[in-house]
């Protein structure tokens, strides 16, 4: 009887023992990566953070440093914040500014809510035609309407000097506003809403209990940028309030702060620094708010 022989499996390449470290060209390659993705990184947040570190080192030297090509304080001088406050007219800015933004942001998310509710999750006629009438004032410059609107709030209302004429028409809604909160309601599933009309909700309890606390990161999203957009405004006080000082806003009031100590450049930076504080510390934190409630505008059109 022939003899069989039996064809023998080729061997099975060996394993690597549990816990072995990786090999040194994947380690390599790692280490690569890892440095290429961060000095990117670093780079770019030197690029933005050192113009900052540049005003805050100058706002802190004396007058003579200050005009000079130094870049490191001899001395800090601390007092220049003080001196900035005390300028006549300072803290009146400041005060303006504040309500300027506190009060625009409260009024135009308070008028933008019901707006933006009613055209994402009514049924209507003209729903669409309405959309496309607040989408199109966005494309509208203010300063085509600058004009009739001076002529009114200055000539039939009496209002000019004052910030008034720029803060009553936020509580009338805002055209951005309206459609990036009309943007994050549509991701709002409707079952929700129909479950609190079942249990007898109105459209104001439904929008009050249900709508406002899960949309709370897109109205946080619309908050930030209003305020952001008031403590900013530069042109709004400039055609309304010019010929009051005591109703100028820190944005304005800086102009005429860099006028009068234009060879003080500390005192200069240091005024623009504490211009910038109070939007560096919101932005700071509400910024998970903010960056969730942007990323989620735009899910669902």
């Amino acid at each position: 009887m022939p003899a069989t022989t039996a064809l023998s499996a080729p061997p099975a390449p060996a394993r690597p023992a549990a816990g072995r470290s990786p090999a040194p060209a994947a380690r390599r390659r790692a280490a690569l990566h890892w440095i290429a993705v961060h000095t990117v990184a670093i780079a770019a947040a030197l690029f933005f953070i050192l113009p900052f570190v540049f005003v805050f080192l100058t706002s802190v030297m004396s007058d003579d440093q200050a005009l000079s090509g130094d870049l490191w304080p001899t001395e800090w001088n601390w007092s220049n914040y003080a001196d900035v406050f005390n300028t006549p007219g300072f803290v009146d800015w400041w005060r303006n500014s504040l309500l300027y933004a506190g009060l625009g942001t409260l009024f135009t998310v308070c008028s933008s809510i019901p707006v933006a509710y009613a055209l994402a999750k009514f049924r209507f006629r003209g729903r669409r035609t309405a959309m496309i009438m607040v989408i199109s004032t966005m494309m509208l410059p203010p300063q085509v309407i600058v004009i009739p609107m001076y002529l009114v709030w200055a000539q039939q209302l009496h209002l000019s000097g004052s910030l008034w004429p720029l803060i009553i028409p936020m509580a009338f809604g805002d055209a951005y506003s309206i459609f990036l909160l009309r943007q994050f309601l549509l991701t709002i599933p409707r079952e929700y809403l129909e479950s609190a009309k079942v249990d007898g909700s109105g459209e104001l309890g439904t929008l009050l209990r249900i709508v406002v606390p899960m949309a709370k990161p897109g109205i946080a999203a619309v908050a930030l940028f209003q305020f952001f957009y008031c403590w900013n405004d530069y042109f709004g006080p400039q055609i309304y309030a010019a010929q009051n000082p005591g109703a100028w806003t820190l944005s304005y009031g800086l102009e005429s702060f860099k006028s009068a100590h234009s060879v003080n450049w500390n005192l200069t930076m240091a005024a623009t620094l504490l211009v910038m504080a109070p939007v560096i510390i919101v932005f700071f934190f509400a910024q998970k708010a903010f960056v969730e409630g942007v990323t989620l505008t735009g899910v669902k059109g």
